[in-house]
């Protein structure tokens, strides 16, 4: 069974706690206060269940391998060896997901790719990232839904998606950093090669259950006509709406809804969840650290590399995990670089 914060028995005990309380004849009065109890529950059941399923299935192994020795049969060898190899693998899964030990992690994400050094080239780096990050969520069963879109000659020149799943802000916060193509330009007409940059952040979207003070006097609220091709509604109305937070210098915006209320909606959802991040950081005294990685969009800041000519490689530069299937990465095959980055930063704690 896994180590540090993993402690099934006191996750049994929380379950059998909350279990009581769904049982009490005047639960559902408080409707809110019920589904936050039912969330608290499934996200418990959802830890502790993926662990007894893997106890119980290596009591059942251990006991296939008894018998196999028992009775000299050699023809469960290779039955066994496959189940042992599984277990393994799944172990080492659910073991990186205790590495994801903050309240956050679990949650959904807001993940925003802007382009950097490159111009042209810099904006079709930010699309080709978009769809990497879409496909990615696609194969975990996630939902990414456009929030915010800044289109540009060649690509995107910002965008801001809500990816939709569990964990997927856990995993994805190992994105945040520089990412840097190096390829044959499709719109060099000399054919040569360029280099490009975009920046990649994320942040969780946080539940009700978790408190952000927010207050009103410390927020600015511009509304403004959309950009982009849209359709009947952009850019007739000044639906899009962009809200400053004085203390802490950051800035949201939305303009993907068809509404100015909608649009508001959601940029306060954004703007919480970026607060949530902040204020974590300052408790933690992470905010240095943070900051090392939120440099520059250019040349000598990047944390991975995209290499298409003259040969094909995508590397981390803060892992040093390499692949040369570059084609499969793009296509949303990110966990090997996800997990080594996780299993650095668990080393990095210890």
């Amino acid at each position: 069974m896994p180590g540090g914060i993993f402690d099934p028995e006191k996750i049994k005990k929380n379950i059998a706690l909350l279990e009581e309380k769904t049982l009490k004849p005047d639960f559902w009065q408080d409707r809110k206060k019920a589904e936050e109890v039912l969330t608290r529950l499934k996200k418990y059941r959802s830890r502790l269940e993926p662990w007894s399923r893997l106890s119980s299935e290596s009591s059942e192994l251990n006991d296939l391998f008894e018998l196999a020795l028992e009775e000299n049969d050699e023809s469960l060898e290779a039955e066994i060896t496959g189940n042992l190899i599984k277990l393994e693998e799944r172990y080492s899964e659910l073991n990186l997901l205790e590495v994801l030990g903050r309240e956050s992690d679990s949650c959904s994400a807001f993940l925003t790719i802007h382009s950097g050094a490159g111009g042209t080239e810099a904006c079709d780096w930010v699309s080709m990232l978009l769809r990497m990050y879409s496909r990615w969520a696609d194969q975990h069963g996630h939902k990414t839904e456009i929030v915010d879109l800044l289109e540009a000659e060649g690509g995107i020149k910002s965008v801001t998606a809500e990816v939709t799943g569990e964990y997927a802000y856990g995993y994805l916060k190992a994105e945040i950093g520089i990412h840097r193509l190096v390829r044959i330009s499709p719109f060099d007409s000399s054919s040569r090669r360029h280099t490009s940059f975009a920046s990649v952040f994320c942040s969780p979207v946080i539940d009700e259950t978790i408190e952000v003070e927010i207050k009103t006097d410390d927020l600015r609220i511009d509304t403004y006509r959309a950009a982009g091709a849209g359709g009947q509604h952009v850019n007739k109305t000044d639906s899009a709406v962009r809200i400053t937070h004085f203390p802490s210098g950051i800035v949201v915006q939305c303009q993907n809804e068809r509404s100015q209320f909608q649009n508001k909606t959601r940029a306060m959802k954004i703007l919480r969840s970026r607060l949530y991040e902040y204020y974590l950081e300052q408790r933690e005294s992470e905010r240095a650290e943070r900051e090392k990685e939120k440099k520059e969009i250019s040349w000598g800041n990047q944390i991975r590399s995209y290499v298409f000519q003259p040969y094909t490689m995508v590397k981390d530069h803060r892992t040093n995990y390499e692949t040369g299937n570059i084609q499969a990465v793009m296509d949303g095959a990110l966990d090997p670089f996800m997990q080594e980055y996780l299993k650095q930063a668990q080393t990095g704690r210890k």
